[in-house]
């Protein structure tokens, strides 16, 4: 089965809570979604040629919305149930075009979790569970068109995180757990069903609370006892869930299979022994180690075969039952990602990975896996190179496998690829190990890396920091704290497939080379030149005196120098292709254009030296807002910015200004473009790396809103009114970022990553016969998006 994102549904302002597909009586395909936000709104997606649509947006609760649930009526109408942080639980009633609250439920100051809607036993009579903070479970059902509350149930002994109906021979089975550790197992069963004869007069039965429901004069009586307790759990039981139901021999069939997931790290499969009835414990999945919470939530397959947890950071934890081999599970490769804005990314220089950092305080590295029996491949995190204390800001490589880091710190950190990772990225990628090993910043890698306790940085582990201790070695240090501890956690391992989320946490780490000290204040952007020699640094400044970039020898790690010119905090950087020329662009609403000098005049000064080449002026700046973002079109010729004042605006030509600089007349670098209103405000701006047809220039704009838009521009001798740009496409809705755009990056070669060939052109940076060009964004809504573009149909 092929596991890959199908749909974005992007219609929630807000946190999206939670989600639940409205199961159908028949077991088919599921065609209606309902999702929860932290903006109040609940919103009801429908499926309509395969594709879902946002149909229906249900107004009223006053607080973040925290569970759903929903069944479907008659005339394909849905009855839903919602609770929220307002205290209330409502119940809804969607008919296709609309949806009208029917009925709230008021709990006071007091919260419910979780809600569950089901058919009563032998009727269509709802009935709704709550669970909540006061440790019922309450149950309502409806009566004469309105819900009215008809039982408590107790209990438990700390708040109720979930609860969840499964229909059984006719009977109802009520699964809740909660934060005392503990799952409770209850059973609703029509009274009329339970007649007893003198024989069970005398037997020892479970204690049973009854309800009577009157309809159209008509009574029916309802007894709910505890079925059973299960524990299992060493920590809080945040989730439990029922295998789905599937249809056999054209009957509907629930199998007895219960799943918990918990605080204490692990998912526990429950079933009824045969014979005895009894409820066990089968099946123990889990993650041991690394600085992680437990799980959230879990959910189970309709054939039982794969069971799915998520966890505080944002992770996926799936297991898989394996083939022929009953009771033995295999961790199973998911999606990842960050769990916060991600800030900053960067292509490799042979665009075969990508690296991004994000305010989740983490590095990752996304690449395309490669398989035989697949013919596209699919993206995945292989490698999590820095686990940081602070969030991280910006990164840039200087390298195949080297980059620096800048966080909300002073320091920039330097990491560089273990031997382990690269042999790995062999395997996954395809890429030949002989290749990837030839590089001349792959000599003398360490094995591994790992995080010593209260450390942050990153400490190299070689081959021999793995050789075991022999018994007398171990023996005379058994005094020693650090040979009672050890510090080393990374242990080698052969990957041929993407790790698991324990493996990313431990075992791919990049050990840090070197810090780099200069900056008063926390780190903002980053660059460096094509040629990985220069890497360019700026922080937050709110002084000019903070607000000069720092230049580093990527040889010595050496500052080169300073170079001031803003007042306020230089909000990105960028060299041009040749390295000529470094452009920065400030919160002070100019830019700066630096260029470096001619080795020739200073033999004696082996080191790269820039000096400022221009700038613009507050009371001549074009830009009225702060400047987000800046880039180099591919022959140094242009370079383009955008602003906060929905402004995107071409500059050059820099290549044909040879005048010489002085402080009297410093060359003048003029808009050589009309300014484009792009209609909100521009924070990310790329050119493309290849020229299109016509010698014309593809650029993307990244949008707060969180579109991204592409046009193409021609030089203009005399541009009016626009007639410049070309708007040749945008992101619709499913495609676009649900937050802001804050990093644009175009693959450094022509070509799709990871499907090689004659029709892609990989291999050549400039292959005029390929088609497809990449870009990859970066949002604010977590999430790394990469676009196929078809450059020759522009």
């Amino acid at each position: 089965m092929e596991k890959c994102v199908v749909a974005v549904l992007n219609g929630h302002t807000g946190r999206v809570n939670t989600v639940q597909w409205v199961h159908r009586e028949d077991c088919g395909r599921e065609t209606h979604l309902v999702s929860g936000g932290s903006d109040s709104l609940l919103i009801v997606w429908e499926a309509q040629d395969g594709k879902f649509k946002q149909y229906v947006e249900c107004v009223g609760h006053t607080g973040p919305v925290c569970a759903v649930d929903a069944i479907h009526l008659d005339n394909n109408k849905l009855l839903i149930a919602s609770t929220a942080s307002d205290s209330t639980v409502k119940l809804w009633l969607y008919t296709g075009s609309k949806a009208e609250c029917t009925h709230t439920i008021s709990f006071g100051s007091g919260f419910m979790m979780d809600v569950s809607l089901a058919w009563l036993p032998g009727s269509r009579v709802p009935i709704l569970a709550c669970g909540g903070d006061d440790c019922r479970i309450h149950l309502y059902a409806q009566c004469n068109g309105q819900f009215r509350k008809v039982l408590s149930l107790q209990g438990h002994e700390d708040w109720i995180r979930g609860v969840e109906w499964a229909c059984v021979d006719g009977d109802l089975l009520l699964a809740s757990c909660a934060q005392d550790c503990l799952i409770r197992v209850w059973r609703l069963v029509a009274k009329s069903r339970t007649k007893r004869n003198a024989q069970e007069e005398r037997t020892i039965r479970m204690s049973e609370d009854v309800f009577t429901l009157t309809q159209n004069d008509a009574s029916s009586a309802f007894a709910v006892t505890l079925e059973s307790v299960l524990a299992g759990h060493e920590n809080k039981v945040y989730g439990v869930h029922w295998q789905p139901p599937v249809i056999k021999g054209g009957d509907q069939h629930q199998s007895l299979s219960l799943l918990s997931a918990s605080m204490d790290k692990t998912m526990i499969l429950w079933a009824q022994e045969e014979g005895s009835g009894v409820w066990v414990e089968q099946v123990r999945v889990g993650e041991v180690g690394g600085n992680t919470l437990g799980f959230y939530g879990c959910q189970m397959s309709p054939d039982g075969s794969m069971i799915l947890a998520h966890a505080f950071h944002g992770a996926l934890h799936l297991w898989t039952q394996s083939h022929g081999k009953e009771g033995e599970w295999s961790p199973g490769v998911v999606i990842s990602g960050h769990f916060n804005a991600v800030q900053d990314l960067s292509w490799d220089p042979e665009g075969e990975f990508i690296l991004s950092v994000g305010s989740d305080q983490t590095t990752r590295l996304l690449t395309p896996w490669k398989r035989m029996d697949q013919t596209q491949p699919t993206w995945h995190e292989i490698s999590r190179p820095q686990i940081h204390g602070y969030d991280m800001q910006c990164l840039a490589m200087v390298g195949r496998f080297q980059y620096v880091s800048g966080a909300d710190e002073k320091v920039l950190r330097v990491f560089r690829a273990p031997r382990n990772f690269v042999e790995n990225f062999a395997n996954i990628s395809g890429t030949p190990l002989a290749k990837l090993l030839a590089s001349s910043d792959t000599v003398d890698q360490p094995e591994g890396a790992s995080t010593p306790a209260l450390g942050l940085s990153n400490k190299a582990v070689f081959q021999g920091d793995l050789t075991p201790k022999t018994n007398e070695e171990e023996g005379t240090g058994f005094n020693s704290v650090s040979d009672r501890y050890q510090e080393s956690y990374f242990h080698p391992l052969t990957l041929n497939e993407p790790p698991p989320e324990d493996h990313l946490l431990q075992n791919t780490l990049w050990p840090e080379v070197q810090k780099l000290y200069g900056h008063g204040f926390e780190m903002f952007c980053l660059a460096s030149d094509s040629g990985r020699t220069v890497v360019a640094s700026a922080c937050k400044a709110s002084k000019a005196e903070h607000a000069a970039v720092l230049l580093w020898s990527s040889t010595s790690w050496r500052q080169l120098q300073a170079l001031p010119c803003h007042s306020l905090t230089v909000t990105q950087m960028a060299f041009s292709p040749n390295g000529l020329f470094l452009l920065a662009v400030s919160r002070d609403r100019t830019w700066s254009l630096w260029k470096r000098d001619d080795p020739a005049a200073t033999p004696t000064n082996t080191e790269p030296h820039f000096s400022l080449y221009t700038s613009t002026r507050k009371d001549t700046a074009v830009h009225t807002r702060i400047i987000w973002s800046c880039d180099w079109s591919a022959d140094n010729k242009y370079f383009v910015t955008s602003s906060r004042d929905k402004k995107v605006i071409v500059w050059g030509d820099c290549s044909s200004s040879e005048a010489i600089v002085t402080p009297d007349e410093p060359p003048v670098i003029r808009p050589c473009s009309s300014i484009l209103d792009v209609g909100d405000s521009a924070t990310a701006v790329s050119f493309c790396p290849i020229l299109c047809p016509g010698n014309s220039y593809l650029l993307a704009v990244g949008l707060e809103s969180g579109q991204v838009l592409l046009y193409k521009w021609e030089l203009s001798e005399e541009p009016a009114g626009a007639s410049d740009w070309t708007r040749y496409g945008e992101t619709d809705s499913s495609q676009s970022h649900s937050l802001t755009v804050k990093r644009l990056r175009w693959r450094p070669r022509v070509g799709r990553a990871g499907q090689g060939g004659e029709e892609e052109g990989e291999g050549s940076i400039t292959a005029a016969g390929s088609s497809w060009v990449q870009l990859a964004s970066a949002g604010a809504d977590h999430s790394v998006k990469i676009f196929n573009i078809n450059r020759l149909a522009v």
